[in-house]
């Protein structure tokens, strides 16, 4: 999974330094849509928690049936639910874009790019659902080979839809959003394929399988989806703050905000592949594993990212230099990479957390984590650097300090909780 998660958040990033090459405004208008994109993310990622937790404790518990029910709601209904908000997305898009700071220029190249990329958001969602099922049969191989695959299509077609070949003179940034519309659709085919092979969908007795799970569904869901909607919401918000220094700034901070999700690809693996995981040992009541599973992911995920973060570091200038040929975004972009690289460890802990805690039954847990770590130590923290500095490297250090309080929070509060679970919970095993 952390192979996959690479490769498909390594060609975004390679999808903007292509766009960055159109120029500052191009750029400026994809990061722009970022929050957007984030957001249909945020719900299907909160509807896959819920359904790979109800689905691997079902199979935990033996109820093999039940899971394929469970299957085949996932896939039908979030089809549906991500459509409707992709549609709600582009008919309020003008003034969505333009309360984030959007204007001009900037703001017609949001109007001809966010259709085709509202469409590719939309495949991107079916494909998380397909790869949900997946990875709560315990099977990450095939979602993790998808995104390989899916990724070195949108690579080989992105310079051709952006820039042309021959006479032809290419689409420009709607030419990125087309690209990764062709890799999605190439990934889905693939993906059905490979479903019909297996067993885990079923069409029988579903709205009575609908009518038994909503409660437990919402319980699960309705935190799981509010906490993933929670970085979005704050995403928009430190976009309109870093609006206020400029175009170049909103450029920056969004070529930092693809190195991030590329930096953390151990913890986004992580936060896929353990929670099924995870809910096979609570449906088992295996609760020593789930403390060993856990202290092994925490320590990997704060060797890794610090190890990382410290290289990267080091070689800022180079990679600010690799992505974008405009000084006044590469010099601010510098200063991102410096003080907000080496602070992912602790915002992985945090990630960590909140999954595990969705994972284990503790949905609102993994939301007041979620909500502490925005809203109560990042946001706080960015809003005093962008004011108090008016410049990228003070935003860096804001940023920085607000991941490792969070961090520090939210893995303190997790640890705690665990050390509070029942003796005889604690000794059971499958």
């Amino acid at each position: 999974m952390a192979l996959g998660v690479m490769s498909l958040l390594g060609f975004q990033l390679v999808d903007s330094a292509f766009v960055a090459r159109l120029g500052t405004v191009a750029l400026a208008a994809q990061s722009f849509t970022f929050p957007m994109t984030f957001l249909i993310i945020g719900v299907q990622v909160g509807l896959g928690i819920a359904i790979a937790a109800l689905i691997s404790r079902a199979m935990g518990a033996g109820e093999a049936e039940r899971a394929r029910r469970l299957g085949s709601l996932v896939v039908f209904g979030g089809a549906a639910i991500i459509g409707v908000i992709a549609l709600g997305l582009w008919i309020f898009h003008r003034p969505l874009f333009a309360a984030l700071g959007a204007e001009g220029r900037t703001l017609s190249l949001i109007d001809s790019y966010w259709p085709v990329q509202l469409l590719a958001n939309w495949l991107s969602a079916l494909l998380y659902f397909g790869y949900t099922l997946f990875r709560a049969h315990n099977n990450t191989r095939l979602p993790g080979t998808l995104m390989v695959l899916t990724s070195l299509c949108n690579l080989v077609l992105d310079p051709v839809l952006i820039f042309g070949i021959g006479p032809w003179a290419g689409l420009g940034l709607p030419g990125a959003a087309w690209a990764t519309v062709a890799a999605f659709v190439i990934g889905l085919g693939v993906l059905v394929w490979r479903l019909s092979y297996h067993h885990w969908l079923s069409m029988h007795g579903l709205v009575a399988e609908a009518r038994r799970s909503t409660g437990a569904f919402a319980l699960i869901a309705g935190p799981a989806m509010l906490s993933q909607l929670m970085p979005p919401l704050s995403a928009m918000i430190a976009t309109g703050l870093i609006a206020t220094l400029g175009e170049p700034a909103v450029a920056a901070w969004g070529l930092a905000s693809r190195l991030e999700t590329v930096s953390l690809m151990i913890v986004l693996g992580l936060t896929m592949s353990l929670p099924p995981w995870l809910g096979h040992c609570y449906g088992a009541g295996n609760w020593p594993r789930v403390h060993n599973l856990m202290y092994i992911a925490s320590q990997a995920v704060l060797v890794w990212q610090l190890s990382l973060g410290i290289v990267m570091a080091l070689a800022a200038p180079w990679i600010a230099g690799l992505l974008t040929d405009s000084a006044d975004v590469s010099g601010s972009l510098t200063w991102l990479i410096r003080f907000m690289l080496p602070s992912y460890a602790l915002l992985g802990l945090c990630m960590l957390a909140v999954s595990a805690a969705n994972a284990l039954g503790w949905p609102v847990r993994a939301m007041l984590l979620s909500f502490a770590r925005l809203f109560l130590c990042y946001l706080p923290c960015v809003a005093l650097g962008v004011w108090l500095g008016r410049s990228m490297p003070f935003v860096g250090v804001g940023a920085a300090a607000g991941n490792l309080l969070a961090g520090g929070l939210a893995w303190w509060i997790f640890s705690q909780r665990m050390k509070r679970l029942p003796a005889e919970a604690q000794t059971k095993s499958s």
